[in-house]
Order: structure tokens, then C-alpha cells, then sequence
């Protein structure tokens, strides 16, 4: 899964990252936790790129409430399209959204360890997501969720699911609202090559959603090597 993940690219980069219009000014966020508003990116109505802001965990439009009794800040990449909470959204409202790096837990005995998984070359990466419209009564939310599949090489010893990262080709692809085949979108969602990543543990401060600072992407020791 992909329960924290890092944000900390200024605006102007990611503009000329994705091909944005200027996007304002971003407070770097090295801890995004679940039910967190997420910067994403998506396709206008007249097929211009976005940056908006969505709450992180999906809200189907036919949700009675604004969450669901189960969790939504994941979809796994297998069934994604045939799930009646994701599918529509699969063929008609998918979305990239900006990460830096994430963070996963690997359990050593009686505790888990946190590791930082960011991009090897330290350009923001994209992972594939689903955004969502719901509204009743006057309120609206719109959310996300992040897709999952199964791990490469390099996060498998940590944990056996990673994001969907694409590639900066497949990317255009994801966004295309017009592209609903399957058997052109079931093969974007797969693990990125391990070349992509690089990996080493931090602190355990991590695990406390009020901490955000640059100082959680710290190696916990230098020259660890996995």
C-alpha cells in the first residue's frame, strides 16, 4: 500500500514537469497522511491539464455520505476496474498525482521500521490515480485515491505492494480521457524498474501524521545499503 508519501517540489518546477500553467506557491510536505488535501493533477472539460487540490480517499459519487465504512486511500491495480467503487472513475476520471517519495514500514521483531523510497534522480515522479466529484445537499468533495500493485525487487524485502509510478511517456496516456480501452490501461499499471528508486531507512518520527519536516527524509544511517 501507500499510506504516507512526500510533496515537496515547488510550483514552478512541477509546472514545467507536467506542463501546467503556472501553479502557485506550495508548502513542501514531507509527511501527506490519509484524508489530507493532495496536489493532482487532471484533464479540463476542454482537455487542459490542472493542478487541483483532492482530499486523499475516495469517495464514490454514489456514496449516501462524504467516506466510506472501508478504506479508500488505495486501489489495487488487479481489480481497480471492476470494482464498483473505482470503475467508473478507471474509464473517465484518472489522474496524476506528484510525489517526491513515499514511506513504507518493514517489521523487524516487535516493531516496524520506516524506509524512505524516493525518485533516483531526483525528478518528481507520477502516480496513478482516480479522482472523484461527490456532492449532496450543497457540499462537495472531491477526493482521490492512489493506485497499488505489487512490489519490485527493491521494495519487496519491505513491504509486498508499492504505487503505480508511470512513466513520463505513459503519463499522457493515463490522463486521456478519451482512452477507456483496457487492454491499453491494464498494462500502465505495473511495477516501475528498480533503477527508478533508491531506498534507506529514517527515523520512526514518521509515524506521527503532525510531523512534516525535510528533517523525516533523513537516513537513519549513512551508507546503509539494502
Amino acid at each position: 500500500m501507500c499510506g504516507r508519501f512526500i510533496q515537496c517540489t515547488s510550483g514552478d518546477r512541477l509546472a514545467e514537469r507536467f506542463h501546467l500553467p503556472a501553479i502557485p506557491a506550495l508548502m513542501p510536505r514531507y509527511n501527506v497522511a490519509p484524508s489530507q488535501p493532495v496536489l493532482a493533477i487532471r484533464m479540463t472539460e476542454l482537455g487542459q491539464r490542472e493542478a487541483v487540490a483532492l482530499r486523499w480517499g475516495f469517495v464514490p459519487a454514489w456514496s449516501p455520505e462524504p467516506r466510506t465504512p472501508y478504506s479508500t486511500i488505495n486501489a489495487r491495480a488487479e481489480t481497480v476496474a471492476d470494482k464498483p467503487t473505482y470503475r467508473q472513475a478507471f474509464r473517465q476520471r484518472r489522474c496524476l498525482i506528484p510525489a517526491d517519495g513515499f514511506y513504507e514500514w518493514r517489521k523487524e521483531g516487535s516493531r516496524k521500521q520506516p524506509y524512505c523510497i524516493a525518485p533516483a534522480d531526483g525528478a518528481p515522479l507520477a502516480f496513478a490515480g482516480l479522482w472523484e466529484h461527490w456532492e449532496r445537499d450543497g457540499q462537495v468533495v472531491e477526493s482521490c485515491t492512489i493506485l497499488v500493485t505489487q512490489a519490485n525487487a527493491l521494495i519487496a524485502p519491505i513491504h509486498d505492494r508499492m504505487p503505480v509510478i508511470l512513466t513520463p511517456e505513459n503519463e499522457a496516456r493515463w490522463l486521456d480521457p478519451m482512452l477507456t480501452d483496457l487492454a491499453v490501461l491494464k498494462p500502465l499499471l505495473v511495477p516501475c524498474p528498480v533503477e527508478r528508486l533508491r531506498i534507506w531507512p529514517v527515523s520512526t518520527a514518521v509515524n506521527a501524521p503532525g510531523h512534516g519536516g525535510p528533517e523525516l527524509m533523513a537516513p537513519l544511517n549513512a551508507g546503509f545499503d539494502l
